[in-house]
C-alpha cells in the first residue's frame, strides 16, 4: 500500500470505479480511523481482510492492498 493516508487510498480506489465522492458518506460507513490503525498493527504475513459494501462495490481492505468489486 502507499504511503497516503487508508481513507485516501478507499476514496481514490471508488473514484476509480466512477463512483463520485458525492455518492456516498463513507464517515457514516466505516470509522476510518480504527481501520487504519488495525491494518497498521499487523504485519505482512498477517492474513487480514475486512469487507464493507459502499453503494454497489464491496471495498476489501487488507494490510498490503485496497480494492473495489463491482457487486451483483
Amino acid at each position: 500500500m502507499s504511503d497516503r493516508p487508508l481513507l485516501l487510498e478507499i476514496i481514490t480506489a471508488l473514484e476509480e470505479q466512477g463512483l463520485d465522492r458525492d455518492e456516498y458518506q463513507l464517515q457514516r460507513m466505516i470509522d476510518a480511523e480504527a481501520l487504519e490503525r488495525l491494518v497498521d498493527s499487523t504485519g505482512p504475513q498477517t492474513d487480514l481482510e475486512v469487507r464493507f459494501s459502499v453503494s454497489k462495490f464491496r471495498v476489501v481492505v487488507t494490510s498490503a492492498d485496497v480494492a473495489v468489486l463491482k457487486t451483483s
